[in-house]
């Protein structure tokens, strides 16, 4: 599995917040409110963000060596959560960013309920990417020296040994 590409993320947050920006432009262009994220929103995200991190301990633990040994597809599992995790928290963040843009624009000032849902949003997601990393780097193990590929002599390349 590879690490967590920085430019998709970045490509994420902006894409989420071109659209978060337009949602907000359509809606009030159809006479309805802007929309504002459930105050729920971020202690999820927060509560997640720790999930992860703690689920990838004692993956980190056991590649250390001071802990019983964990199941290599956990493992997988837990790195995959995080990689999900760093995705969706930019797209939270993008698409609050855009929303916050498109508040921040407008003539009239904003009530400080919906821009601080908004902006808590932001916080949360920021907060799930950060926390994502940090677990993707804890299931990651060091490369050995002798994982490169199997020699000639060695079984599984390919070659009988059979005379």
């Amino acid at each position: 599995m590879t690490r967590t590409n920085p430019l998709l993320l970045v490509t994420v947050a902006v894409v989420a917040g071109v659209v978060g920006f337009f949602v907000d432009q359509m809606l009030t262009g159809m006479g309805h409110p802007s929309f504002t994220p459930s105050p729920l929103l971020p202690i999820l995200l927060v509560a997640l963000g720790a999930a992860v991190v703690l689920a990838a301990i004692p993956v980190r633990r056991a590649t250390a060596g001071t802990a019983a040994p964990v199941d290599p597809f956990r493992a997988l599992r837990i790195a995959m959560l995080a990689k999900a995790s760093s995705i969706v928290g930019a797209l939270i963040a993008g698409f609050g960013g855009g929303l916050l843009a498109f508040v921040l624009t407008r003539p009239v000032s904003p009530s400080l309920g919906s821009t601080g849902a908004v902006i808590a949003a932001v916080g949360g997601g920021l907060l799930l990417v950060a926390c994502a990393l940090v677990a993707e780097h804890l299931c990651t193990i060091r490369k050995d020296d002798d994982d490169d590929q199997p020699g000639p002599d060695e079984p599984g390349y390919g070659l009988s040994h059979s005379d």
